[in-house]
């Protein structure tokens, strides 16, 4: 498993990655990359992280994992 820095560094290179769109798609571009390709520990940790103070983490990437922790709108 990655270390806090790292997870923080990583997330935040995504958050780079998405930032020239609009905040709305930002932010559920990053949430949907992190569900899709980090694996179960690593998004584990990060929230931990997140939980703990969340030191590092761009203020899109903060919103983007709250947005993971939220439940799935019903149709």
């Amino acid at each position: 498993m990655s270390s806090p820095d790292k997870l923080v560094y990583m997330a935040n290179q995504i958050g780079k990655f998405f930032i020239s769109q609009n905040e709305k798609d930002a932010i559920e571009g990053i949430a949907t990359h992190i569900k899709k390709f980090w694996e179960p520990r690593m998004r584990k940790a990060i929230f931990a992280h997140l939980d703990a103070d969340g030191a590092g983490l761009d203020p899109i990437v903060r919103k983007a994992l709250k947005t993971l922790r939220q439940p799935a709108p019903t149709p």
